[in-house]
């Protein structure tokens, strides 16, 4: 377990959060003591790592500080206003009394996955979107598997200011700074009419519980993500998208695609969370629906996912367009989802 908190610190670390890299750190330190971390733990004992366990504790952590629970830790977060601070030690201890404090409020977040939703990722979904529309130009019904709140769904309601090109509506209130690197993607337009999300436990944002989960979530000292969140937040009350809860795989087994619509199935640092024997099923279910393609009913699969060999910083963006089965790598992209790196600026050859 200790070894589990000790890569997730690695990851914290490069990834940019120094606080929760030294935090992460402490707790593996105190679960090999016996301390609070680990009795806070010990119904969980055989959590795999996929389950994020850390991200779990965290995230109560977090929404304690939130809420107003600890302010004292809350000097050291900047998500509440507070500000990170090299004194290490202090930081633990505020910390670790919160685990003490705080334990019947901190218990529940350990019975349920992360739920990031993080938005930067929406840089790839929006530029994917434009190689679809390239390829061929017809309205877009988007469903997206593990979409947690579905705010990656208004993808198109972003702005993009990257070094390559500016997109999206000028008047959002989420503004994308220096999202997209490299080659510039198509600059074609394209509509979106549908927004489907599917989830094991979807949250609604435009709900007080649903922020919080959401902003619990996301690492206290990365300002940045948060500011995103909060204004990926008010586009969720303007733009609307359908939320359904259920199985990923089986969802996709019963998706059917619609005439005069490209169908575009996306999804984001998910498939981690799937035992890996549900691998096969998944792309079994994804072939099953590329099956039914045609030249005026179309599919793509778009997806931002670790692949075997590739760094926490370089995820591929990989797209699949039916029919015809063309499979590209369009760029690649942090965890996080920024900065994109576009590899390439054009539709398949022989489209």
């Amino acid at each position: 377990m200790a070894g589990d908190f000790r890569w997730q610190a690695e990851d914290a670390r490069a990834l940019g959060s120094a606080l929760y890299g030294t935090l992460l750190e402490r707790c593996a330190d105190d679960i090999e003591a016996g301390g609070p971390t680990a009795e806070l733990l010990e119904d969980h004992l055989g959590y795999r790592r996929r389950d994020v366990m850390p991200l779990r504790l965290f995230a109560g952590v977090h929404a304690v500080v939130l809420t107003g629970g600890a302010p004292e830790l809350a000097a050291f977060y900047p998500s509440a206003g507070g500000r990170v601070s090299h004194d290490a030690e202090s930081l633990w201890q505020r910390f670790r009394t919160v685990l003490v404090e705080h334990r019947e409020a901190i218990r529940p977040w350990l019975d349920h996955p992360p739920q990031t939703n993080e938005v930067g990722r929406g840089a790839a979904l929006a530029g994917g979107l434009s190689f679809v529309a390239a390829e061929c130009l017809l309205p877009m019904r988007l469903v997206e598997i593990g979409a947690s709140a579905g705010l990656n769904l208004r993808a198109d309601h972003f702005r993009i200011e990257g070094d390559v090109a500016l997109r999206g509506p000028e008047s959002s209130p989420l503004v994308l700074s220096g999202a997209w690197q490299g080659l510039a993607p198509p600059p074609s337009p394209f509509e979106v009419h549908d927004r489907l999300g599917i989830d094991l436990a979807p949250v609604d944002p435009t709900t007080e519980a649903g922020r919080l989960r959401l902003k619990a979530f996301v690492w206290a000292d990365q300002v940045a993500r948060h500011a995103r969140l909060d204004a990926a937040l008010r586009i969720a009350t303007q733009v609307p998208a359908r939320l359904v809860a259920g199985d990923a795989i089986a969802a996709v087994q019963g998706l059917r695609l619609s005439p005069g619509t490209w169908t575009v199935l996306w999804h984001s640092v998910f498939r981690q969370y799937l035992a890996t024997d549900r691998y096969e099923d998944l792309d079994a279910a994804v072939r099953a629906v590329a099956d039914q393609a045609t030249p005026t009913m179309r599919f793509a699969h778009l997806t931002l996912e670790p692949q075997a060999g590739s760094s926490p910083d370089a995820f591929p963006v990989t797209l699949t367009t039916w029919p015809g089965g063309h499979r590209r790598t369009l760029g690649t992209a942090p965890a996080h989802g920024l900065p994109v790196t576009w590899l390439t600026g054009d539709a398949p050859a022989g489209l």
